[in-house]
């Protein structure tokens, strides 16, 4: 049994980075598109829904099946799986020449993925009860501090080198996590062998009976299409706003990238509240206020003004991720972590898949300015939704 804060300090940098690879290319593959793939102005909207959600489609499919095998078989092997397969994918996205041949990248990027429910599972078998806010809270903190210097290393190697050499460090670090996996962490202990609660035998369709964690997974599908509406046409949004200015790549992932150094210093302290105050209380009022900026992110005419509110979103959405987690862990048994994490993967999968599509369609027919209030109001619902369900008090954690 490792020690819980090894395991945090281990998991912190795979988590960091997995964000790190991945925000380095997602929020460019617009302008991948674009300048190294021949795809026209008129169809950037389109091909960009196509390929960010095509991973979705298949990794929507694949992740309930890792997860149960992830408990079957063991948390480690399916998070080695999922590194060095997504290794592989960066790898081939370097090499795509069209964009038929990046959605095809994509989809393989969807059979791989899994990483972050297994560190989630790995964690909370680690974690002391007491202690599960601050680690989940530690471990989006670290996410959303990736996703700061993702698009910032991402716009500076595309100005240097372009975007191809990009997929090729991020298949470096994504091997190196595989590596991290191998040699440092240790299979979490069954929990189930001396406890009485493995006799329930539980399926998947149990946890869907149950409204809290049905409620939370249809959340988690909702939370995430709000977040991918507006990844297909961000970057576009943002060079609109800039104008014809020198270094545009590398500007575009400074401003990208606010909303993840605000998230970094937020996340734990939403972590912490949570502990204390309710981790359904803490949702709500998370997205409640995270709506209220969406409406606000999409006023602004000036660069200037849309970095100040894409800085506060960070400071607001922060505290949505690591209060859903623990809400999952703390009313599910031990033995059926990896798969109640690859449920909820799945359930934002759909979501991701859904909000490009969304995002590209509002953007073509309303304009992009659109984007930002159609989120805000999807949001906004789904608090009032969650404070009329749950009165703002957070139930206690039931074990089947």
């Amino acid at each position: 049994m490792m020690n819980w804060k090894v395991v945090l300090a281990i998991l912190t940098c795979n988590i960091l980075f997995m964000s790190f690879s991945y925000t380095m290319l997602i929020p460019f593959l617009p302008l991948y598109l674009t300048d190294e793939l021949g795809v026209l102005p008129g169809d950037i909207h389109l091909w960009s829904g196509i390929v960010f959600s095509s991973t979705f489609l298949v990794s929507t499919i694949m992740a309930p099946i890792w997860g149960k095998l992830a408990d079957a078989h063991g948390k480690k092997p399916m998070a080695i799986r999922s590194c060095l397969f997504l290794s592989l994918s960066y790898f081939c996205g370097g090499l795509v020449t069209s964009p038929e041949q990046l959605t095809l990248m994509r989809l393989l990027q969807g059979f791989a993925y899994g990483l972050w429910p297994m560190d989630l599972a790995i964690m909370t078998l680690y974690a002391p009860e007491e202690k599960l806010g601050f680690c989940l809270g530690t471990m989006q903190g670290v996410m959303t501090a990736g996703s700061v210097l993702g698009p910032l290393f991402g716009g500076i190697l595309s100005d240097l080198f372009g975007m191809r050499f990009s997929f090729f460090i991020a298949a470096f670090f994504l091997f190196l996590n595989g590596l991290m996996f191998i040699f440092f962490i240790k299979e979490p202990p069954d929990p189930g062998k001396d406890d009485a609660r493995k006799e329930h035998h539980l399926t998947q369709m149990d946890v869907l009976r149950q409204p809290l964690l049905r409620n939370m997974l249809l959340c988690g599908a909702l939370i995430q299409m709000v977040i991918f509406i507006l990844q297909p046409v961000l970057s576009t949004y943002i060079t609109s706003l800039a104008g014809d200015i020198p270094n545009l790549t590398l500007t575009t992932g400074f401003v990208i990238s606010l909303s993840g150094v605000s998230g970094a210093i937020a996340a734990p302290l939403w972590g912490k509240a949570g502990q204390k105050k309710g981790f359904i209380r803490i949702l709500t009022i998370s997205i409640f206020v995270t709506g209220i900026g969406e409406a606000l992110q999409g006023l602004p005419s000036t660069l200037a003004a849309f970095s100040l509110t894409q800085f506060t979103i960070g400071l607001c959405f922060s505290g949505i991720n690591p209060a859903l987690n623990a809400i999952m862990a703390q009313h599910t048994p031990p033995d059926f972590k990896g798969r109640i994490y690859g449920l909820l993967f799945t359930a934002q999968q759909l979501g991701s898949m859904a909000g490009p599509l969304l995002g590209g369609i509002l953007a073509t027919w309303w304009g992009m300015k659109s984007i930002f209030f159609v989120m805000s109001v999807i949001l906004l619902a789904a608090s009032f939704w969650l404070y009329h369900t749950y009165h703002n008090r957070d139930p206690k954690p039931v074990w089947f």
